[in-house]
């Protein structure tokens, strides 16, 4: 009888067991990527990874779920819609966004430049909220902190269309501007870090829900690769071999955004770049990582050795930057023949004393070297392109001019990138006293356009003139 009764309970927990797999299987989330507003946009490889991250562990657990991305440059019917053309796209994968004029915040409003919508019209985000079956909790995702009127805009409307259903918001703009995002977004939770360690209290409290499955934040191999078959066409897909990174620049909020420093099993990494290489036929791979080439022996090394052994036919990106220090005359030709195209890297400036206050993670001679095993390797002057910060606090316009030089000199491409005062960085309260905007309690400021930490002699003239000088060829 005992046995009979062991037997009937196992039935009965089986039974109940796959009862509430159907529930979550008749549960539906949807997830959307906002649009950004701003001066300007340009899709340098910019896909959402971590909602999709999101959407993969979800989908491993029997969710039904839906993406919108207000962002798709390749939706089929905006060119109707707009009746202009479909923005230029590069066979890489980069590109430019639909876009369409709007009036500017009232707090930029005596800002000289036009701003607009970038992504599909707001009737379109309707039509696809209005086709898809209504979901039981919209999970919504944030980029820059200076975006952040784009996701009101998507939770506006969301409100409308879809009203009573819980909105859930995270990304960049909700983990640095969390009580920000709290008192004006309209979302019922505000979710700060990563995603997936929220994901299982976030559906507990909405629904009860246990998970079966949830990946083990320090076994990045755990995680389910994402689901980039959401995406109207994967023209590029991008990988993560690593989350955050060992360094502590000044300006980068990396620790605040990712919980440490980990890595993965480079084989799995080429593991997953033949999935979607094979599967999907895509070649062009973009990588997301802060700090690729840190440990170089067992992560970067091992991994282009593997691509190389499989034969696969693919092109790899690396817009975030690079380290420099890694550099050298072995590395630089496995990248070239492992077929690292577009190379960035983050040298910053050719002043002294700012390269050790923002982090000490190159000096100038080292980066002269590194340019050298480069272009010994085989590639071409405009291929390597170095980062340079432009708008620091109580930076002069004098240093930036004099980086553009020293990077020309040593043979590569400079390349501008305005500075941008973060949360929680270490530059971040420098920022707050030179800056004459109240950059703490509003984040349109953060906006890089801005030049919001710019000294009082550091014109726009002067910055035009930096950026017409950087873009000049490398010959």
């Amino acid at each position: 009888m005992r046995g009979k009764t062991s037997t009937y309970f196992k039935i009965l927990l089986i039974l109940e067991r796959a009862s509430y797999t159907q529930i979550i299987m008749r549960r539906r989330i949807l997830l959307i990527n906002p649009w950004i507003h701003d001066f300007a946009a340009y899709d340098l490889w910019a896909k959402p990874a971590g909602l999709l991250y999101l959407a993969s562990t979800l989908k491993k657990n029997g969710y039904d779920v839906k993406l919108i991305d207000c962002l798709d440059p390749f939706h089929p019917g905006m060119e109707r819609e707009t009746r202009t053309r479909a923005p230029k796209r590069l066979p890489s994968g980069r590109g430019g966004f639909f876009k369409e004029s709007i009036p500017k915040p009232e707090t930029l409003k005596d800002f000289p430049r036009k701003y607009g919508r970038y992504g599909i019209t707001p009737r379109m985000f309707e039509n696809e909220l209005l086709l898809a079956k209504k979901p039981d909790a919209v999970f919504v995702t944030s980029m820059m902190t200076y975006w952040y009127p784009g996701v009101f805009e998507t939770i506006d409307i969301l409100r409308r269309v879809i009203p009573k259903v819980p909105i859930v918001l995270g990304g960049n703009y909700a983990t640095l501007c969390g009580d920000h995002a709290a008192r004006h977004s309209g979302a019922d939770i505000v979710v700060k870090g990563e995603g997936e360690k929220a994901l299982a209290e976030v559906l507990k409290d909405l629904f009860n829900d246990e998970l079966q499955f949830l990946p083990d934040k320090d076994d990045l191999d755990s995680y389910p690769f994402p689901a980039f078959e959401l995406l109207s066409r994967m023209d590029h897909v991008p990988i993560m071999t690593s989350r955050g990174c060992p360094f502590n620049c000044s300006y980068c909020a990396s620790h605040r955004l990712n919980d440490g420093f980990r890595t993965r099993d480079p084989i799995r990494v080429v593991d997953e770049i033949e999935f979607w290489n094979r599967k999907f036929g895509v070649r062009n791979f973009p990588f997301y990582d802060d700090a690729l080439l840190v440990d170089r022996e067992r992560h970067v090394i091992p991994m282009l050795e593997e691509i190389l052994r499989r034969g696969l036919d693919c092109v790899f990106h690396c817009p975030n930057g690079l380290h420099l220090r890694e550099i050298d005359a072995f590395l630089s030709r496995l990248m070239f023949r492992a077929g690292f195209k577009t190379i960035r890297f983050g040298f910053e400036t050719a002043n002294t004393r700012r390269q050790t206050d923002t982090g000490g993670k190159i000096t100038s001679e080292e980066t002269k070297a590194a340019v050298a095993h480069l272009l010994e390797a085989g590639y071409n002057g405009n291929d390597i392109g170095m980062y340079i910060l432009c708008g620091l606090p109580n930076q002069s316009a004098s240093e930036v001019r004099d980086s553009i030089d020293f990077i020309r000199s040593c043979g590569a491409r400079p390349v501008i990138a305005e500075f941008s005062p973060i949360p929680g960085t270490p530059i971040w309260e420098e920022a707050v006293q030179v800056s004459p905007y109240d950059i703490e309690k509003e984040p349109l400021y953060h906006n890089n356009t801005l030049l919001p930490c710019r000294g009082k002699d550091f014109t726009y003239e002067m910055y035009r003139e930096l950026i017409n000088m950087a873009r000049r060829p490398t010959h």
